[in-house]
C-alpha cells in the first residue's frame, strides 16, 4: 500500500526512500477544474517548506504548489505539460509534478497521513 503524506495546502506526496513524488490531492484536482497549463520548477533548485515548486493553472484559477519539505528538485514530470490528465493519476502512478531529495527526512513526519487528511477535509468543507 502506497506510504501518502498531506499537507494542508493539499499536496499529495508518495515518500520512497529518502526521496518523495509530491502532487496534487484528490480533491484540489476536483476543485481546479478544468486544467490548462502546468509550471514546472528547474531540476537542481534548492526548495525550502513552504516555497513555490510549481503553479497549475485551470479554467477557474491559478494555484501554487508548495514544497512539503525542504529539499532539491531531483525531477520534473515532463510529460505533464503535453498531457494534463497525468496530474488525475495517482502521484505513483504519473500524477507527479516534481520529486524532490528530503533534506530531513524528520520533516515528513509533520505532514498528515491518509486518515488525519481526511479529517481534516471534513473540517475545511
Amino acid at each position: 500500500m502506497a506510504d501518502y503524506k498531506y499537507t494542508k495546502d493539499h499536496e499529495c506526496v508518495f515518500v520512497d526512500g529518502q526521496d518523495v513524488w509530491v502532487g496534487i490531492s484528490s480533491y484540489a484536482r476536483e476543485a481546479l477544474g478544468d486544467l490548462v497549463y502546468v509550471e514546472l520548477p528547474e531540476v537542481g533548485k534548492s526548495v525550502s517548506q513552504g516555497d513555490d515548486i510549481a503553479v497549475i493553472e485551470s479554467v477557474k484559477t491559478a494555484a501554487e504548489v508548495y514544497a512539503p519539505v525542504a529539499g532539491e528538485v531531483i525531477a520534473v514530470n515532463e510529460a505533464m505539460p503535453d498531457d494534463l490528465d497525468l496530474i488525475a493519476k495517482p502521484v505513483e502512478q504519473g500524477g507527479w509534478i516534481v520529486k524532490l531529495k528530503v533534506a530531513d527526512s524528520g520533516a515528513l513526519d509533520a505532514l498528515m497521513n491518509s486518515a488525519a487528511y481526511e479529517a481534516y477535509l471534513k473540517e475545511v468543507d
